[in-house]
């Protein structure tokens, strides 16, 4: 099974060179199309490069800017010589001078002529067509393009619009419904001289001169009229990103490459000598009748491209800032906000990191200083205990914590008294959990001194913050996990509440408490409350507590024990 090459050339002619006659070497015919806008010097190099090298002809040259037919007509004429020096040629395979051979081109013979009077042409239509990006189906081949998108964007764009505006649309040529796909091709002689000398040609390629992009639909269309069987993929592995871009293999790619078993790659970096030494110099490697499979390296590419779109959860960084709730995921691990609890328990962060585990912080977000664990200076990720950094950018500072220390859960305290700049951003975070005891603020108030105006005044203050706090805690838009509890009914069952808080924490570490926090006294904690109702201010955040009697937890009620049949 004989097969030509065309390859179509722009830039890195050298490596273009070495492509060629690997092809010319192995016995393949090879027509090599340069584009007009190539300086001349680099044209004669790339000549003298290439002379006497049996084997190895090149076609007139034609201007190709991207998107125009200039492409279509090169491949035409190359095609055209190729079909006139070598009459013999079963199929004609075309590649570009950035394409690098994975196969020799013995087992290219094989593969084709395993299966003969086939064409491998990706041609989909228009409505099948996944992979178009912000640009244009159908309308491609109903409106006119003159102008070059590269370089004439205004005017392409313009000339759209005008065409939308006037409703002009394009007569496609009776008989054709149009195809797309990728350029790479390899046709069998049949098909190929049955499109070079079809009577309409003329008529074909007038209409396709004013179609946008037409190298990715002239040949994926008129093959549809005369191919007796179209295998509809490129046997050139051809990766795109999700702007439409190719992918630029390099030479940490090399056994990526391998693993597809295709024939051809596009595009190689030009600097890439380990990959066009690999594949050009080593010989054969792996098996000689392997189909090609670009789908065994689709799920790392596609992975690639979820990562680039998406980034990763919590990690933020100036090639990639998402607005506010585009994010993927705001931060990179779970981690606790205890509302309310150092208030009303004594050194309850140290309990709390000695039952369950991770680190446990003071208040982050106090307003003096950055209480880290162990009262350090600087923790994880060089963030600093300085009030004015954090307040610099709160989010970010909380983002970069969790960020730098993945792997261990991060629990802090937090209550009115802190800065409220994170509050929408946590209760909007899947990984938040947030506990909160309602109207504890007011016990240090309880302990403090002062004249009970100044008293009264604050704690109107820290329960309008703590309001509009657990407003927005139970909006529509929170997606953190929370438990609100008011003070008196907390005190109610303060073991089953921790409880249900450290299984959460670890569920799969299930732990009963044999050891509770040392709670604040509460003694007349009552009337305090209801001085402040005196007073005028109505604390209702922290439940009904009786004035007549100092607060003492009450033991669970044991009713007698009856069956359930």
């Amino acid at each position: 099974m004989s097969v030509g090459i065309i390859l179509l050339c722009h830039t890195a002619l050298d490596r273009a060179a070495e492509a060629a006659r690997f092809w010319a070497a192995s016995g393949a015919p090879v027509v090599i199309h340069v584009d007009r806008r190539t300086a001349d010097p680099e044209m004669e190099a790339f000549r003298a490069a290439l002379d006497g090298v049996p084997g190895i002809a090149f076609s007139p040259r034609f201007a190709c800017p991207w998107g125009t037919f200039g492409l279509v007509e090169a491949t035409l004429t190359a095609a055209g010589q190729l079909m006139r020096t070598h009459p013999g040629l079963d199929h004609v395979y075309l590649a570009s001078g950035a394409c690098l051979p994975l196969r020799p081109l013995s087992d290219l013979q094989d593969y084709l002529a395993a299966h003969p009077d086939t064409d491998f042409i990706e041609s989909v239509t228009t409505d099948d067509v996944p992979w178009i990006v912000d640009g244009l189906a159908m309308e491609r081949f109903t409106l006119r393009f003159p102008f070059t998108w590269q370089t004439q964007r205004t005017l392409f764009d313009g000339y759209v619009r005008l065409q939308r505006r006037l409703g002009l649309r394009r007569r496609i040529p009776q008989g054709l419904v149009p195809h797309l796909g990728s350029q790479w091709w390899c046709l069998t002689r049949r098909t190929l001289l049955s499109i070079l000398s079809d009577p309409r040609r003329a008529e074909f390629d007038r209409y396709f001169r004013r179609v946008w992009i037409p190298d990715e639909s002239y040949f994926q269309t008129l093959a549809r009229l005369y191919s007796t069987r179209i295998e509809s993929r490129s046997l050139t592995l051809s990766k795109f990103d999700v702007k439409g871009r190719p992918y630029t293999f390099y030479d940490d790619h090399l056994q990526l490459l391998r693993r597809s078993d295709c024939f051809v790659a596009r595009k190689i970096w030009p600097q890439a000598g380990r990959l066009y030494r690999a594949f050009l110099h080593a010989g054969p490697t792996g098996a000689a009748q392997a189909d090609p499979q670009p789908g065994k390296i689709d799920r790392l590419f596609d992975k690639a491209v979820e990562r680039r779109r998406m980034g990763r959860a919590g990690l933020y960084m100036q090639s990639r800032f998402p607005a506010q709730d585009r994010e993927n995921g705001k931060t990179g691990a779970p981690y606790s906000v205890f509302h309310g609890f150092s208030d009303l328990f004594e050194h309850f962060d140290g309990w709390l990191a000695k039952t369950a585990g991770g680190r446990v912080h003071g208040h982050l977000f106090a307003a003096d200083r950055v209480e880290f664990a162990g009262n350090e200076p600087v923790f994880n990720g060089a963030l600093s205990s300085s009030a004015a950094l954090r307040d610099y950018d709160p989010r970010a500072f909380l983002t970069n914590l969790i960020w730098a220390t993945r792997g261990e859960r991060q629990c802090f305290q937090f209550s009115p008294r802190d800065g409220q700049e994170c509050n929408r951003f946590i209760a909007t975070d899947a990984n938040a959990q947030i506990s909160v005891i309602s109207g504890a603020w007011a016990i240090p108030l309880f302990h403090g001194d002062g004249s009970f105006a100044d008293i009264r005044a604050e704690a109107a203050r820290l329960q309008r913050i703590e309001t509009a706090h657990l407003a927005l805690l139970r909006g529509a838009a929170v997606k953190a996990r929370v438990r609100i509890w008011p003070l008196a009914e907390f005190l109610e069952g303060p073991m089953e509440n921790l409880q249900l808080i450290l299984d959460e924490i670890s569920p799969r570490m299930p732990r009963r408490l044999s050891e509770a926090p040392r709670m604040v006294a509460l003694d007349g904690f009552g009337q305090f409350l209801q001085n402040l109702k005196n007073q005028g201010m109505q604390p209702t955040l922290t439940g009904d507590f009786p004035v007549s009697r100092d607060w003492r937890p009450q033991p669970p009620a044991r009713g007698r024990p009856y069956l359930v049949r």
